[in-house]
């Protein structure tokens, strides 16, 4: 099974390789994504506040280079910091690492920028199945045919804190309406086997998610 960041990567990128919504969220959730996987291997923690904090458990790298850069980071700027304020740290985003893995697997090829920069780097899938095993396994937890693991509770819970779970997930919804859908999900998240940290976790995140996404189109729309 690929990491969660993976997985997360390829329900918000188009099989053309362009960004499913805005490319900021992407950015977001894989933060999210990334932070969850340093949780399940031990390496981090979150406090029980109101505003969670992170907390380094053990700083020795583990091989992942995507994990081991949130580890370096959140070593170097954000021990002992509230999960909030991660959001804002474009340093912590792994999507470059991310890329390098999944092209160098065989998963996506990378095209690069056009137009001096106006036509923005895309990666069209060149091996669709592991996206397709992830969507499958995400399916039958939404129908309640099969139980959810961690990281299926982390990928459900993190588009829907970037409210694109309705339009990544239309397929493997089985018809639930955008409202029903949001209340499967947190059923779903609410029973998430990696544990309460993972939990606190990805719910601060989309707290700051959702608070990062939302505000500038308000102003910008009401300017």
């Amino acid at each position: 099974m690929m990491p969660t960041t993976d997985q997360l990567f390829m329900l918000l990128t188009k099989d053309d390789g362009k960004i499913e919504g805005m490319g900021a969220q992407r950015g977001y959730g894989l933060v999210g994504a990334m932070l969850s996987d340093l949780i399940r291997a031990g390496k981090i923690d979150v406090t029980k506040e109101k505003q969670p904090r992170l907390t380094m458990v053990d700083g020795s790298p583990t091989g992942d280079p995507v994990v081991d850069h949130g580890l370096a980071r959140i070593a170097d700027k954000h021990n002992g910091k509230k999960l909030s304020s991660l959001i804002s740290d474009r340093k912590l985003n792994p999507e470059s690492l991310v890329v390098q893995r999944l092209a160098a697997n065989g998963v996506v090829e990378v095209v690069e920028k056009k137009a001096l920069g106006f036509v923005p780097e895309r990666y069209p899938v060149l091996n669709p199945q592991p996206e397709q095993e992830t969507r499958t396994r995400l399916a039958a937890v939404l129908s309640g045919s099969a139980a959810a693991t961690s990281q299926d509770a982390t990928l459900l819970s993190i588009l829907q804190g970037l409210d694109v779970a309705h339009k990544v997930l239309e397929q493997e919804s089985g018809g639930l309406g955008k409202r029903d859908l949001k209340a499967r999900i947190e059923q779903v998240a609410a029973g998430d086997p990696g544990g309460d940290a993972v939990s606190r976790a990805i719910q601060a995140l989309n707290t700051a998610m959702m608070t990062a996404v939302i505000i500038p189109v308000v102003v910008s729309g009401s300017s």
